[in-house]
């Protein structure tokens, strides 16, 4: 059973226990080598990935040729290209594991049939995405609104264990910065 899954899902809406064994048939649990991918450049992205163990991101390479770092999932979180998943054309991103980690991924038809048998689960997904474009809203407004050393305070005054998770480059990328200066804003050289 995925109960990492269905339990995230009953903070937000009731299940029956037919609902849950529906539920459970439909996802596939798939774990990720740290630094393999699940989507890259070019691919159709098919699926959504609930994070039950470990830490995903998803990440294009810029103009100049550096990584840049849209989205990160940890636990009971979720990921994909919604562009992609949505619109059938190739991905632009990669999706990547942080380090090792353990995704339950449901194909993208598969959701279609699951809204059908348990029309419920349309609202657990609008609340969920509502959050996370809530939150993709808030990161914007950081960029835009604080400077490089703000943004760096706010975002591990927030999620000072996910700080320790994650690599240095990877997290400058996130917020916007070079990894030397996130370097010196943590020996507080700024």
């Amino acid at each position: 059973m995925h109960s990492n899954l269905t339990n995230h899902i009953k903070k937000f809406i009731t299940l029956t226990e037919a609902d849950e064994q529906l539920i459970n048939s439909a996802v596939v649990v798939k774990v990720i080598k740290k630094k393999a991918f699940l989507l890259q450049p070019d691919h159709v992205c098919k699926e959504l990935y609930f994070v039950s163990q470990g830490c995903l991101r998803l990440y294009f390479i810029n103009k100049k040729l550096n990584q840049q770092t849209t989205l990160f999932a940890i636990e009971n979180w979720w990921m994909t290209d919604f562009d992609s998943l949505d619109s059938g054309r190739p991905s632009s991103y990669y999706m990547q594991a942080v380090e090792n980690t353990e995704v339950i991924s449901i194909n993208k038809n598969k959701l279609e049939e699951l809204f059908e048998a348990v029309p419920k689960l349309e609202r657990y997904f609008r609340i969920v995405q509502q959050r996370a474009f809530g939150a993709t809203q808030n990161r914007i407004k950081f960029i835009y609104g604080m400077s490089d050393e703000e943004r760096y305070r706010h975002f591990s005054s927030l999620f000072p264990a996910f700080m320790q998770r994650v690599p240095q480059y990877m997290l400058a990328s996130y917020l916007g910065f070079t990894p030397q200066f996130l370097s010196k804003i943590r020996a507080k050289k700024i």
